[in-house]
């Protein structure tokens, strides 16, 4: 019945394909016309500005502020800029920073902020040197200053206003044409010069050419955007025209709103504030549009959640009588085959579908080493490590730790790991396919992941670790089928040929896969090298979500080869989701007009799926998004509930039975699906820039230590109980005092969390008495006998 639906949804993806969404092809980006209180009587159009977020207007020698509403104009006073004009303004947070100066030359920094409607200001420190034409903005925290020095030389300077530390110097940028405006965006400065030119500035790379302006810029008038976007207000020759210019594709792109013929403009927020020579003044505002699935969409949609939601009901209803071994376990009669296809699609969630595009889009293949480095370490993993823990028939892996250790070690692991399980994986797994599914369908987002959660939990619940595993199975044919004609559809949209496209993609340094810098702050080889070693060869052993499927097979051999064929699909599947990325951001730099400014980057897959694919298609796309998202999902809540039932119910119960292990596995999977959907509710009201940084982070803090009990567990016959127990608390101290600290690079967390607990936990050991019980089998160096 599966087979069949999913070739019907395929089939009617297909036959509608020719027929592409032309109703959501039109407002990608909308724009609202607001009416404002009139300019004062007397003010000067071209003074208008902004000043601590507020629009300030001169008339005469009077300045007038306007509420923040936009309803009325009030009398403001500012005592600190007397005789001085205004040069440039730069914000960062509640902080609002001016230049003042006579003609072109800086006189003075100040601090800004409003006291009801009088100007408040606190001087900065003075620079080392004059400087002419400066402009202004905030990156990092830092204020940084461009100008030209006496001797026509360009200069930049910053300074941390919160600190003591003195004004520093940068080099200048290239030819020493004089600034016309600088904006802050995404990590890195944009400076457009009056010649034309428009340069990046980061502090690892210094300066870089980007496309020429358009056109001169108007009065410095530049604002960041979202979190990709800068808005310029440029002189057209017949008036102001805005322009949208995207930072990571380097491509320009028109303003999609009305532009009042002869006004002035004030860039602010998301929009621009138009002052007519009449003294109206109106508010156009960049506002996201909705993308609204078709029937045939959602009829993809509803054919293959049914199926998924089908396979679990009928493994329920054929197991209702399942011993607990066939729950969590599978009854150990899974084929090695499907268990590694199902340890590929646990490990492929929604991340790679959407935020590893993301990744991919924004920056380069870097990230595509861990799956390079990852194979290799699969090889291990695959010889020594999960044969050893399969002999021993274990349906938790932290059962390993007891018989190793004590039952006090496994069962605070096993606490641990469940909450990083459902802080560090599950939120964010939900949160990002709920995103997807707001974009396209404008759904909220809080709908979007009650609709994905308890659907989720249900399926999870019901069907077992069989349901799981082979509804893995189908969930990556989706997943793939789906990413690849994404691939496909913009090859062919582009009209290119695929080297010419790679050739641009490679100029831009987007297919950049090595790093090979030591530099512990950077996403490295050498980085990616001690991120395999610890996360994969180290930590492979506590994963329960992984080591499920490994542990579900026939015997030791089969549970080897299940890692065989994960490493098998993870190198082509990597060049898959980074290869969206790529393909992404060939798309855009020729449709830079298609973006919508006011999405995250985390946005551009889900974007482009619904506002340029056929329809039919999009729906089978959106299936692919929910089947990563699913079989993570479901193998999450398994595996936790296997942990609640397995290492307590069956620990501290004094008389455990199979039927109510089975019971209190499966209203604890409801429980974490809820706890799961609580967090990422509580993460959809922030803005983060890249959720896949976010969970490496999380799993960093909280997975490290008790992986280092495996290894010293299984690596060494000195480590017991009380040195292993120190080492797991030094270690997560330690590793958190290293993130207060912003020491190095999230990626390393998880490597240090390991290494100092393998290092503390032995050391500890040797005060302690070596372990007197038998450890055969428990270790490489002790088979069983």
């Amino acid at each position: 019945m599966v087979a069949w639906l999913l070739l019907l949804s395929l089939a009617l993806a297909l036959a509608l394909a020719p027929a592409a969404h032309a109703e959501q092809a039109e407002g990608v980006v909308l724009t609202s016309d607001t009416g404002r209180a009139p300019l004062p009587p007397g003010s000067d159009p071209a003074s208008l500005r902004l000043v601590a977020e507020r629009a300030v207007v001169e008339a005469g020698d009077a300045l007038w502020a306007l509420d923040p509403d936009g309803d009325r104009w009030r009398p403001a006073q500012d005592p600190a800029a007397a005789g001085l004009q205004v040069l440039d303004t730069a914000r960062l947070g509640a902080r609002d920073y001016r230049l003042l100066g006579q003609g072109r030359r800086l006189e003075r920094i100040e601090q800004v902020s409003w006291s009801g409607d009088r100007l408040q200001a606190q001087a900065l420190p003075a620079l080392p040197e004059a400087l002419q034409a400066p402009r202004a903005a905030v990156l990092g925290g830092r204020l940084y200053v461009a100008g030209l020095a006496a001797d026509g030389r360009a200069r930049l300077w910053s300074l941390d206003p919160a600190g003591t530390a003195p004004w520093r110097a940068h080099d200048g940028w290239p030819g020493d044409a004089a600034p016309a405006a600088l904006a802050a965006q995404r990590l890195a400065l944009y400076l457009a010069t009056g010649d034309g030119a428009l340069w990046r500035w980061t502090a690892d790379d210094g300066w870089a050419a980007r496309a020429a302006l358009p056109a001169p810029v108007v009065r410095g008038q530049v604002v960041a955007v979202g979190q990709a976007h800068l808005l310029w207000l440029l002189d057209a020759g017949d008036g102001e025209r805005p322009r949208l210019y995207h930072v990571i594709t380097d491509a320009w792109s028109d303003w999609p709103g009305a532009t009042p013929a002869g006004a002035t403009g004030l860039a602010r927020g998301n929009g621009v504030l138009w002052a007519a020579p009449g003294g109206g003044l109106r508010e156009v505002r960049l506002e996201t549009g909705k993308h609204l699935l078709g029937v045939a969409d959602w009829l993809v949609i509803a054919l293959y959640m049914a199926a998924v939601l089908g396979m679990g009901f009928w493994f329920y209803l054929r197991d209702q009588t399942a011993s607990a071994s066939d729950y969590f376990v599978g009854g150990r009669s899974i084929p090695f085959w499907a268990a590694g296809i199902s340890l590929y699609a646990t490990n492929t969630s929604s991340i790679s579908f959407i935020a590893i595009p993301a990744k991919a889009f924004d920056t380069n293949w870097q990230y595509m080493t861990n799956n390079l480095m990852a194979v290799i370490g699969l090889v291990f993993v695959a010889v020594w490590i999960v044969p050893l823990l399969r002999r021993l028939d274990l349906m938790s892996v932290f059962s390993y730790l007891e018989t190793r250790f004590h039952p006090a070690i496994r069962m605070l692991s096993s606490a641990l790991c469940i909450v990083m399980q459902i802080g560090a994986r599950m939120s964010v797994i939900l949160f990002l396919p709920a995103l997807a599914i707001s974009t396209i369908t404008g759904l909220d987002v809080v709908w979007s992941i009650l609709m994905m959660g308890v659907f989720t939990i249900i399926y999870a619940t019901v069907g077992g670790s069989r349901a799981v595993i082979w509804t893995d199975v189908v969930q990556v044919l989706v997943m793939f089928g789906g990413a690849l004609f994404a691939v496909g559809f913009v090859f062919w949209q582009s009209g290119a040929e695929l080297p010419q496209l790679m050739a641009a993609a490679a100029a831009e340094d987007k297919t950049r896969l090595l790093d090979f810098s030591f530099d512990l702050t950077k996403a490295t080889v050498w980085g990616f090298v001690f991120l395999v070693v610890f996360d994969v060869v180290l930590t492979f052993p506590k994963d329960q979500v992984l080591m499920q499927r490994a542990l579900s097979t026939t015997d030791d051999k089969a549970a080897g080869r299940s890692i065989w064929a994960f490493a098998a699909i993870m190198i082509p599947g990597g060049f898959v989701f980074y290869g969206i990325g790529t393909a992404l951001w060939m798309y855009y730099r020729d449709n830079p007009e298609r973006l919508n400014p006011l999405l995250p980057v985390d946005a551009t897959f889900p974007l482009f799926i619904a506002a340029e694919l056929p329809v039919g298609v999009t729906g089978l796309i959106i299936a692919g998004i929910f089947a990563a998202a699913m079989s993570t999902l479901s193998s999450i809540i398994n595996s936790v509930g296997t942990l609640v039932s397995v290492d307590f119910y069956q620990k501290l119960a004094r008389s455990p039975d199979e039927k109510t292990a089975v019971r209190i596995a499966e209203w604890s999977g409801v429980m974490v699906g809820v706890v799961g959907i609580a967090i990422a509710l509580l993460m959809s009201r922030y803005d983060i820039q890249s959720l896949f940084d976010v969970s490496i982070e999380l799993a960093g803090l909280l997975g490290g230590g008790f992986a280092g009990a495996y290894t010293l567990g299984m690596f060494t016959r000195r480590a017991n109980s009380p040195g292993v127990a120190i080492g797991v608390a030094g270690s997560i101290v330690i590793t958190l005092a290293c993130w207060w600290m912003d020491l190095v690079h999230p990626y390393f967390y998880l490597a240090i969390s390991i290494a100092l607990c393998i290092v503390i936990g032995y050391v500890a050991s040797l005060f302690f008495p070596p372990p007197s019980r038998s450890l055969a089998g428990l270790t490489i160096h002790t088979p069983a006998r």
